[in-house]
């Protein structure tokens, strides 16, 4: 008999040295975990059930129940549900059954179902949960559903439950950079890997809140294999980048916007202001216009001083036109002169040559950075 209480003894120690060594390995900085015996405090900080909490989750009755109506709910999203509220509201749901099938009676089936309620709620609303660094249930800021970030740049261990602790920093430091990463927002393997890291870890911290550090030590572990996961997941998504919109060039004849010869606002024909007028409205139709260069140009016939002078004052008559309807971006106007031509005119008779280099008299608007509305 004394033989078996000596192996009891030295069995317990074993076990009372292992869970040290987890305790050790899990890194909890929460100094109320780590207190025990008659000086452990019973207040808020350290788990007590406040008014708030108990007002929240003590109406929850039926867990199993529940816990069906909100896998009923979570299923009519379809493909929804492999976003990274989705997959986290899944998470949740069977992290809650696990919890339950356990008979936990910490209080962690309920915030379970709290947390898969919030998130299921965002999504019917077309809004995703977004936990405040105070955290806890009902701390929740309404976010669009397709912008993930908010919820996924804000660390669970920020927003601990009264039944779990932040346990391995590490571990949430690393889900943080994967989730900071800019392909993150368009990759649902990854998401969905990242949802369900972040709950059982948050598991694991209700593991160490009820003191079973060898178990939230071995949940922990048991992490690395869906980390690695998501890192692959992460790597093999690529981020699409859009092409770049080449900007929309206007080009108008000189000699039906003026009088041969002339560019300034009287010389401005009636048909070139129907045309200033089109375009106005056009302009006006357009969203995001970060600019527009008015550019004017001459045949080459004169002399290049001449012909920079008339180009240049030609642009800056219909950049001011332009703003005078109402066009208010910012609008550039260039005088080019004879530069860059496009006719191929030799023949000697001046007024059928000044007729095959109408071409190159004209005024170009270019449309930098245009959508259109709507």
């Amino acid at each position: 008999m004394k033989q078996w209480v000596v192996v009891a003894a030295a069995l317990a120690t074993f076990s009372g040295c292992a869970s040290e060594v987890a305790r050790e390995k899990l890194d909890i900085r929460d100094p109320s975990v780590t207190q025990r015996g008659f000086g452990t405090p019973q207040d808020a900080a350290a788990g007590a059930a406040v008014k708030q909490w108990t007002d929240t989750y003590t109406p929850i009755k039926r867990r199993g129940a529940t816990l069906d109506a909100l896998q009923a709910r979570l299923d009519q999203f379809g493909p929804k549900r492999d976003s990274y509220v989705g997959a986290k509201a899944q998470c949740w749901i069977d992290t809650g059954r696990a919890a339950f099938a356990a008979r936990d009676e910490w209080g962690f089936v309920e915030e379970s179902i709290g947390e898969a309620t919030a998130l299921i709620d965002g999504l019917e609303s077309g809004m995703s949960a977004s936990y405040s660094a105070t955290g806890g249930a009902g701390a929740v800021d309404a976010v669009p559903v397709s912008d993930v970030s908010a919820d996924h740049r804000k660390t669970a261990e920020a927003s601990r439950l009264r039944t779990s602790v932040p346990v391995r920093p590490d571990l949430w430091a690393q889900l943080n950079a994967l989730k900071a990463d800019s392909r993150f927002a368009a990759c649902p393997p990854a998401q969905k890997r990242a949802a369900c890291a972040e709950v059982e870890l948050t598991r694991a911290g209700h593991d160490a809140w009820t003191r079973a550090f060898s178990t939230a030590q071995q949940r922990t572990e048991h992490l690395q294999t869906p980390l690695r996961e998501a890192e692959q997941a992460l790597a093999a998504c690529t981020v699409e980048r859009p092409v770049p919109q080449e900007p929309e060039v206007i080009s108008l004849s000189a000699d039906a916007l003026f009088e041969f010869g002339r560019g300034d606002l009287a010389a401005i024909s009636d048909e070139g202001r129907r045309q200033l007028d089109r375009i106005a409205v056009r302009l006006h139709a357009l969203d995001a216009i970060e600019r527009l260069v008015v550019s004017g140009y001459t045949d080459r016939l004169g002399s290049d001083g001449y012909n920079l002078r008339l180009s240049w004052l030609r642009a800056d008559t219909v950049r001011r036109y332009l703003a005078d309807s109402g066009v208010s971006v910012p609008i550039d106007a260039r005088g080019l002169g004879k530069a860059q031509p496009g006719s191929a005119c030799a023949m000697r008779d001046r007024a059928a040559l000044i007729d095959c280099l109408a071409g190159d008299r004209r005024v170009e608007i270019r449309v930098v950075g245009a959508r259109s509305k709507g």
